[in-house]
């Protein structure tokens, strides 16, 4: 859907216009504004919107933004002129009709008419698109079309391409800031949309925590766990038709030492895996390079005393891994240890893999191959794992220390060592999601071991 509104007016209407712009200046922000030049200098100075200028209309302004409806890339125009000037501006106005009536544009040359017109807009979709073209293996160009594709016909979109020195947690604070000062932030109105890894998407997230604001989700990472655990397609096309059916749900978020967490924190075997499948290797292996680090790091994981604290009691173990989860698919299998971990339960799910030796031998470590395939099986059925070398349990908020200190991955991104304070957000983050989701409940829980 186009996302510029062209706006033109003669000396003796440029007063109208200006004021029609102070009175819908929330409207106008949500879209790219093109006027002609004097207008658009005019509006500017006036609202301190971002006015894109053209030519005069004497100069051939009209010109160009026929050719901007031409293109598509007009949503409306509006024209305000001098009827006492009307033989003289004729053959420029009819014309600019003729494309706008062509295109199916709507064309105001009145107050009124351009009111029900503004009026219209306001209704419409507007979604800034939070873009990674570096994520996963597809083609960005491509990628990127078929969402054009496939959303642009019903939702205006603003792409907003990630960069290296920018992080897309800031980028999406200005695009909320955007949405707040239009005044719109409903599923029927403005939202923004997240298109990349999970690292990009809990960015996003996190800037999006407790704004009501909703997240839509596009996953074109390698591993698209997020998009898993919530029950949201992976496939590109079937996520695009997920935002189009405007259904939401609130799932809860949590955050590490203050950085976002909406899937799960890992220490020890886990960061050291995730830290093992390097971009390099996820390029060229996808999901694979995650299972081949995985085996790699289980021949040299080494134990570390670990030091948990819950609601002031402090509790000491000796293990190999951890996982603090707010949400995780089946195939976060450290993650397992209560059989199914729920999105919007308030609490986070504690999974610790323990020994009481004081190293890792032969026999450990194929012990640990069972127990993960224990797990794996548990993701599957819903069902709790009981096993002396898993201690499992619920709770809102954990601190974690280690002795020697162990590397921290949060949501498949590395955010240092512990020590971690990790605080649960009941009911952080608004998504859309399919309608019929069998993995976001109801239920609400205060079960804990």
């Amino acid at each position: 859907m186009p996302i510029s509104i062209a706006l033109i007016a003669h000396d003796t209407q440029k007063v109208d216009i200006v004021a029609l712009a102070q009175k819908h200046q929330a409207i106008l922000s949500r879209y790219n504004s093109i006027a002609t030049a004097n207008t658009g200098k005019q509006i500017q100075a006036a609202t301190g919107l971002p006015i894109e200028l053209v030519r005069s209309q004497r100069d051939g302004g009209d010109i160009e933004i026929a050719a901007r409806v031409v293109a598509g890339e007009i949503a409306c125009v509006i024209w305000l002129f001098d009827p006492d000037q009307g033989q003289l501006i004729a053959p420029s106005l009819l014309s600019l009709l003729r494309l706008c009536k062509i295109y199916n544009v709507p064309f105001a040359t009145n107050l009124a008419t351009a009111e029900a017109v503004l009026q219209s807009l306001a209704k419409s979709r507007v979604a800034y698109l939070i873009f990674n073209p570096v994520a996963g293996q597809g083609n960005p160009d491509w990628d990127l079309a078929m969402i054009r594709q496939i959303l642009e016909p019903q939702i205006q979109l603003k792409v907003i391409f990630t960069k290296p020195d920018v992080s897309p947690d800031d980028q999406a604070k200005a695009a909320i800031a955007a949405i707040q000062e239009s005044g719109s932030a409903s599923p029927d109105t403005d939202f923004i949309i997240a298109s990349g890894g999970d690292g990009t998407i809990s960015a996003v997230a996190n800037a999006l925590i407790g704004t009501g604001i909703p997240l839509g989700v596009i996953p074109r990472g390698t591993a698209n766990a997020f998009s898993v655990a919530l029950g949201i397609p992976t496939a590109l096309k079937a996520a695009c038709e997920t935002i189009l059916t405007g259904n939401t749900c609130i799932v809860d978020a949590a955050r590490c030492n203050n950085f976002p967490m909406i899937l799960l924190a890992g220490i020890g075997f886990e960061a050291e895996t995730v830290e093992r499948a390097d971009r390099d290797m996820k390029n060229l292996l996808g999901a694979l390079a995650y299972l081949i680090a995985g085996a790699q790091q289980l021949l040299e994981q080494k134990l570390f005393a670990v030091e948990v604290e819950i609601d002031g009691s402090v509790t000491q173990f000796q293990c190999g891994a951890m996982t603090i989860a707010n949400a995780a698919p089946p195939t976060s299998v450290l993650a397992q240890g209560l059989g199914e971990v729920i999105p919007n339960d308030g609490l986070l799910d504690v999974t610790i893999a323990i020994s009481k030796n004081e190293s890792l031998n032969l026999s450990d470590r194929l012990l640990a191959i069972d127990v993960i395939g224990k797990l794996f099986t548990s993701a599957l059925v819903k069902t709790p794992i009981e096993n002396e070398v898993l201690v499992c349990f619920r709770t809102n908020k954990i601190k974690v220390t280690a002795i020697p200190p162990q590397k921290v991955v949060v949501d498949g991104e590395i955010i240092g060592t512990t020590p971690v304070e990790i605080v649960c957000i009941p009911d952080g983050l608004t998504l859309f999601a399919p309608l019929v989701n069998s993995l976001i409940t109801v239920r609400k829980t205060a079960e804990s071991y």
